[in-house]
């Protein structure tokens, strides 16, 4: 069973932490059911166990929050979808790799309700969109913009943190730092996108399109 729990109004950065950590020790002593947690967060940077202190360029901006999930420095504020996964990944294959594949391949079914074409691409991570719309850069390619991040932390076995899908956020707050150390490509929404999105559409295509991309996933 995965308990999904979704918190209305911006949630502490701290006590989200607080509350993942204590999940994912209840979940691994059998003592919780596995959860996603849908919540948004007041504007903060996060720094992952991979950041560069040169890419944090405006650090009196907003608050900057040192985490040990994987990654670099991420944006979080109201208008983006938070989905904190507290999973069993032992349950799934011991495979941490197919784990954030799965993970990334749930944010890609969850665009394409929306008709948008997420991709991944070798050396970056996150989920990037195509902007066809936008003229092409340096080197005579397509644009790319990033829609959602992923960032995860295991502890036996069980993974927090989680993923991030850009609805409507402010993307002005992402100039404060060099998202994922990537300074070649921008950041998009579904909202810049053209699309009328809401945060309770995103979370009935996250809902919808989970069990199909993660959890039947089993070895």
């Amino acid at each position: 069973m995965v308990e999904w729990i979704t918190t209305r109004g911006l949630t502490d950065y701290a006590q989200a932490e607080a509350f993942m950590e204590a999940r994912a020790d209840a979940i691994h002593r059998g003592e919780a059911d596995e959860c996603i947690w849908l919540i948004e967060h007041p504007p903060l940077y996060t720094a992952g166990t991979s950041a560069n202190i040169e890419d944090l360029t405006d650090p009196d901006r907003f608050p900057v929050h040192r985490t040990k999930r994987g990654g670099q420095y991420t944006y979080h504020g109201p208008g983006q979808r938070v989905a904190y996964v507290m999973l069993d990944v032992g349950k799934r294959g011991h495979d941490v790799r197919r784990f954030v594949k799965d993970l990334e391949n749930w944010v890609i079914a969850a665009l394409a309700e929306f008709n948008v074409k997420g991709e991944i691409r070798d050396g970056r991570v996150g989920v990037w969109v195509q902007r066809d719309d936008k003229p092409l850069n340096a080197l005579g390619q397509p644009a790319e913009d990033k829609i959602a991040a992923l960032g995860i932390r295991l502890r036996k076995w069980v993974s927090f943190h989680g993923i991030s899908v850009n609805v409507e956020p402010d993307l002005s707050h992402f100039n404060g730092i060099v998202p994922c150390g990537i300074t070649e490509h921008g950041v998009t929404s579904l909202v810049d996108l053209g699309l009328p999105v809401t945060m309770e559409d995103v979370d009935v295509a996250l809902r919808k399109t989970f069990e199909d991309s993660v959890t039947l996933r089993q070895p």
